[in-house]
C-alpha cells in the first residue's frame, strides 16, 4: 500500500441537455457519460492514472452498480477494500453554462464496521470526510505513524473539526466557507489553529488561496480556459485533490507551489471534457495544459 483513501462511491451519470421535461414531456439529451464518482474516489482515480495506485476504502453493495464499479477500479488496479451499503448511490449531473446541477440518491447506511487495514509502507491518508468514523481512525492512527495526511473539505461534515486536527493538509471548498459564515483567509487561518501545515481554499475558475510551512497567504490565480472550451466543470475539484496528492508522492521535498501548480493543469484539462472518466488526465495532459493556457488575469481573491 502506498496510500489509502477513504470515500463514498458513486456512479455518475452526466448528460447534456438544454433543458429537464415536465410532466409527461420527453427530451433527447446531446451527450451523456457514465462513470466512477465520489470526492476521494475521483481523487483515487486520478492519482492512480497519473501513476501511482493507491489503496481505496470505499462504500459498496451487492448490486449490478456496485459490480460496475469493482470493474471499472480492476481497470485502473486500484485494490478495494470495501464497507457494505444496501445498495450502490448514484449522482445525475446536468452541466451547463459552466456551473452542474446535480441530484444524488445516496445510502451511506453502513451495515459493518471499516475494515482494520495494515498501512505497512503506507506513504499518505486522502479523506473526504465520508465515513467519519473510519476517517478519524485513519488520520489519527496515521499521524501517530507519521504518514501525510490530507482532507479535502467539500463541505463540513459529522466531525470536520475534531478531524482537523490529525489533517497535515487542507485544502477546502468555498462552500465550506460559507456554511462556516467564514471568508477564505479567515478559512485558512481557521486551518492553521487546527494545526493543519498546508492549507488552501479553492474557489473554481477564481483559482485558489493557500498558505505552506511560512505560513503566509498566497494567491494562484486558473488558468484561462476559454469558456467555449468548458464542458462539464464536475469533478474538477476532486480531480484537483488527486493530482496534487500524486505530485507530494512523486516529489515529497518539492514546494507547494509545485504541487498545486500541477494540480491546477489537472483541474483546467478536466474541465474541458464530458464526464469523469475521461476528464482524468496524464501526466503528459497535464504537461500540455501548462503550456497550452496562461494565469487568468482575475485574482485568486
Amino acid at each position: 500500500m502506498q496510500a489509502l483513501f477513504i470515500g463514498h462511491t458513486y456512479i455518475d451519470v452526466t448528460f447534456i441537455c438544454d433543458q429537464l421535461p415536465t410532466g409527461d414531456d420527453k427530451t433527447l439529451a446531446d451527450d451523456y457519460a457514465v462513470s466512477f464518482g465520489g470526492n476521494a474516489v475521483t481523487a483515487a482515480f486520478s492519482c492512480a492514472k497519473l501513476g501511482i495506485v493507491p489503496d481505496l476504502l470505499t462504500t459498496l453493495g451487492d448490486d449490478w452498480l456496485s459490480r460496475m464499479f469493482r470493474d471499472m477500479a480492476s481497470r485502473y488496479s486500484i485494490p478495494l477494500h470495501s464497507r457494505k451499503v444496501r445498495e450502490a448511490s448514484l449522482s445525475f449531473i446536468m452541466p451547463n453554462n459552466g456551473k452542474r446541477a446535480i441530484v444524488r440518491c445516496r445510502d451511506d447506511d453502513h451495515l459493518h464496521p471499516f475494515p482494520v487495514l495494515n498501512l505497512t509502507g503506507c506513504r499518505g491518508l486522502h479523506l473526504d470526510g465520508h465515513q467519519p468514523d473510519a476517517a478519524l481512525h485513519y488520520a489519527r492512527l496515521c499521524r501517530e505513524s507519521g504518514i501525510f495526511t490530507s482532507l479535502d473539505g467539500g463541505a463540513v461534515r459529522q466531525n470536520s473539526d475534531e478531524l482537523l486536527h490529525f489533517i497535515d493538509a487542507a485544502v477546502v471548498s468555498e462552500r465550506m466557507c460559507e456554511q462556516m459564515d467564514l471568508n477564505p483567509y479567515e478559512m485558512l487561518e481557521y486551518l492553521k489553529s487546527k494545526g493543519c501545515k498546508i492549507g488552501a481554499v479553492t474557489l473554481g475558475e477564481r483559482g485558489i488561496v493557500w498558505y505552506d510551512e511560512k505560513g503566509a497567504p498566497r494567491e494562484m490565480p486558473a488558468l484561462a480556459v476559454p469558456f467555449e472550451r468548458v464542458i462539464d466543470t464536475n469533478g474538477a475539484g476532486d480531480i484537483f485533490h488527486g493530482a496534487y496528492f500524486y505530485s507530494w508522492l512523486s516529489k515529497p521535498y518539492a514546494n507547494w507551489a509545485d504541487h498545486f501548480t500541477f494540480a491546477r493543469a489537472a483541474s483546467a484539462y478536466s474541465v474541458q471534457h464530458l464526464g469523469i472518466e475521461d476528464s482524468l488526465p496524464s501526466a503528459q495532459d497535464i504537461e500540455y495544459t501548462m503550456r497550452m493556457f496562461k494565469e487568468a488575469v482575475q485574482k485568486a481573491g
